[in-house]
């Protein structure tokens, strides 16, 4: 409830007669209000029913329990559900594998909520501030503080939530280890970042209706994602589909700055690699006016008038440039494979 005093939000001491507050001396603004303290305390179900209690127990353990199928899942998951170079399986792999992690941690999450609300002492507390360093009274107390947390929360006398609490925590690393270790072992072949399925005379075409293009169909200031002709029906492994996409625009060649390789661009049309040098996310967001191509991921810019050179973000070195011609007919082919690799860099590409 407000009140109007007659003046212009001033107040009085008489404005706070009555109340809590503390004044100081010929100030009519008070200078802290009183701490009211808590409320009374409320006492939860399970405090006073043992039964409620004992219910409480077993939601949390059966929350830790969700934890644990979804850690086993997981790592049944991972060595059952391989993927196998299809989309298909991919898709289920990750299905399976995420849904498992999910549960793993969501599980362990919400069993620690639970039983913090459910079964540990509810009591409000508080502590008064003290200097940074406390003095060893102080310290005594903080460790008998965590003393008493551990006597609070029951786990000692509750060996089936113990049981659950340590089994959940011990699956759940391994979701995030095991994918770790699969890959010890594994190819390491990094030569097969140096080649794709470019090739002397292939006709680019665009994705992903494997239509050939022909110069004539690229306007100024146009950009066409294209891939290999063959490609669409091709039994290649997506990882190496993956690395054969290509982006191409039509530039005035006179806003031609400079090119990776002499004789690489057809009249104006550039093709470069559409993997990002960065961390290898698609780039395909082009800005007419400046020649900018943008990967949206982490904002790594590159000019395609100037050599797709970086001209800002993480990105360490230019998107690689496929070297084009045209054929008799007139369509878009390649000149040639890229001549470095595509991609991120890696530890024997730093640049």
């Amino acid at each position: 409830m407000t009140h109007d005093h007659g003046h212009d939000g001033g107040h009085d001491a008489a404005d706070f007669a009555g109340t809590d507050v503390v004044l100081r001396e010929g100030d009519t603004t008070p200078e802290k209000f009183e701490n009211p303290g808590f409320g009374p305390h409320r006492p939860r179900k399970g405090d006073v029913d043992p039964a409620a209690n004992k219910k409480a127990e077993r939601q949390v353990v059966a929350l830790f329990a969700i934890s644990i199928l979804g850690a086993v899942g997981f790592i049944v998951a991972y060595f059952a559900i391989r993927p196998e170079g299809t989309v298909e399986s991919i898709r289920a792999s990750n299905l399976a594998l995420g849904v498992g992690l999910a549960l793993a941690l969501l599980g362990i999450g919400l069993a620690a909520v639970h039983w913090a609300k459910t079964l540990m002492n509810d009591h409000e507390k508080f502590e008064h501030r003290h200097a940074q360093r406390s003095t060893p009274t102080v310290r005594a107390e903080a460790v008998q503080t965590l003393k008493d947390g551990v006597e609070d929360s029951a786990i000692g006398r509750r060996g089936l939530l113990k049981g659950a609490l340590v089994s959940s925590l011990a699956l759940f690393p391994l979701t995030l280890v095991l994918p770790l270790i699969g890959e010890v072992g594994e190819d390491w072949n990094i030569s097969k970042f140096k080649r794709t399925l470019w090739s002397r005379g292939k006709k680019l075409t665009i994705d992903p209706t494997g239509r050939p293009i022909k110069a004539a169909d690229v306007t100024i200031g146009s950009v066409v994602h294209v891939i290999p002709e063959g490609l669409e029906d091709s039994l290649a492994p997506l990882d190496e589909k993956a690395k054969a996409v290509v982006l191409i625009v039509r530039l005035d060649p006179r806003d031609i700055v400079s090119e990776q390789g002499v004789g690489w661009s057809y009249d104006g049309i550039v093709a470069f690699s559409k993997i990002c040098t960065h961390v290898g996310c698609p780039v395909a967001l082009y800005e007419q006016q400046t020649h900018h191509l943008l990967c949206p991921c982490h904002q790594s810019t590159f000019d395609v008038a100037d050599g797709a050179k970086v001209v800002f973000g993480p990105a360490s070195r230019p998107l690689p440039q496929l070297p084009i011609t045209v054929d008799d007919e007139g369509y878009l082919v390649a000149q040639s494979d890229f001549h470095e690799p595509v991609g991120p860099s890696f530890w024997e590409r730093l640049r």
